[in-house]
């Protein structure tokens, strides 16, 4: 029996010198720091080293207590070690593409609230966490720098309803991405065209759950010559197309949201587009980075197509990340684009500016301008071939004054 206890002993001392090697072992591996210490002395304790054990025994820690301690110190010691911080952030990164992009150097200036306010700078709430800067500091999916080009840069329509720009990789800024919801929309310029539109759309964008959309058809954007035709979907050629559609943004009749865009460009081109970032945001509850930029030739009154980018911002672009480009065309319809008027090879029910179809604006009375004049006309052919129709208040609300001729 007693040779048992004997031997008992010595395998036990044995088992802590192996358990005190491996303390030390953990000290190099876990950095040297003031909790080195921690690690040290759990050694010292758990180690069989017979003076300490008598200067333990002369304070009364028995050699179980001593394990112990040994132990609550050797953990405490990995806990509070700096070395047990683990980065979340990604190291990875892949050289971005250079491929030439749409020119998307003009910012909004003005922006709006949910409410309808207009705030003069982007939001300052909802800054990006720090892990997620370094995601976006290192992530492959965004772009560096838009390089200036114009439409013609674009390929030509060839049967797709868009095409990928630079390898649909987007272009955003840092203080772009935020975890808040905004939107922010560019003044119209002097055609009346509508510029970039800019946001970070979520669940505090999109329409309440009762939320009814609104009329839009007292707006008339740029080009907006109406026309049906037999070979369309629903006759008539054009739509008021969101640049931000309503079901990310709620924006109902906002003039510099609207934008004259054939059915296929809205149905085809770009509410794909749209539902894929309403469907992602649904079901995850995360923001996407997102701005629409359309495209015009020179003066042309009607875009020649639009730009879609699009970034999920809490996961790094996991869920959404495209940038394309929408052409605004119509197959089998040719379309004037400096003017919006059109002609087909198939039967015309009937083509005619809005003058005819006057339900759509509430009955306003409407009138005519000219892209660089400064009268408005109640005659077409009195304010010339590129004259576009207006409401009389967006005529007036422009400080053009009525023409000598035909509106006196």
């Amino acid at each position: 029996m007693k040779g048992m206890v004997t031997s008992m002993k010595k395998y036990s001392n044995i088992i802590q010198w192996i358990v005190a090697v491996f303390f030390l072992l953990a000290i190099p591996f876990s950095g040297l720091h003031a909790s080195s210490l921690l690690l040290f002395a759990a050694a010292l304790l758990i180690a069989p080293i017979k003076p300490l054990r008598e200067l333990l025994s002369k304070v009364k820690i028995k050699n179980g207590i001593a394990v112990l301690l040994a132990v609550i110190l050797f953990f405490t010691g990995i806990v509070i070690s700096p070395e047990s911080n683990i980065s979340s952030a990604p190291t990875e990164s892949t050289t971005v593409s250079d491929t030439t992009v749409l020119d998307i150097s003009t910012q909004p200036t003005s922006t709006y609230a949910p409410s309808g306010e207009v705030v003069t700078d982007l939001p300052g709430t909802g800054e990006l966490p720090a892990e997620l800067t370094t995601l976006f500091e290192t992530h492959s999916r965004l772009g560096t720098e838009a390089a200036p080009v114009s439409s013609p840069d674009i390929p030509a329509y060839s049967g797709s309803a868009f095409v990928k720009i630079n390898n649909n990789t987007p272009f955003f800024s840092k203080d772009e991405l935020k975890t808040t919801g905004y939107e922010s929309y560019s003044p119209l310029d002097r055609l009346g065209r509508c510029g970039v539109a800019l946001a970070c759309v979520g669940r505090d964008t999109m329409p309440g759950e009762n939320e009814e959309r609104k009329s839009i058809g007292s707006i008339i954007p740029s080009g907006w010559v109406q026309a049906q035709y037999e070979n369309v979907p629903g006759k008539y050629l054009y739509n008021r197309c969101h640049l931000i559609g309503w079901q990310l943004s709620a924006e109902n009749a906002n003039r510099k949201n609207l934008i004259t865009g054939t059915k296929y460009l809205n149905t085809k081109g770009m509410l794909p587009f749209e539902n894929m970032v309403a469907d992602y945001i649904k079901e995850t509850g995360n923001h996407v980075a997102y701005r629409i930029t359309p495209v015009f030739e020179g003066e042309n009154l009607l875009a020649s197509g639009v730009q879609m980018e699009a970034y999920s911002v809490e996961d790094g672009g996991e869920g959404i990340c495209f940038n394309v480009y929408c052409y605004n065309v119509q197959p089998d319809i040719k379309i004037n684009y400096q003017t919006g008027k059109s002609s087909g090879t198939a039967a015309v029910i009937t083509t005619a500016r809005d003058e005819t179809l006057t339900t759509e604006r509430n009955n306003e009375k409407i009138v005519y301008r000219a892209p660089t004049g400064k009268r408005y006309h109640l005659i077409s052919t009195c304010a010339g071939k590129n004259s576009y129709s207006v409401t009389l208040s967006q005529a007036k609300a422009a400080g053009l004054t009525p023409c000598q001729k035909c509106a006196q």
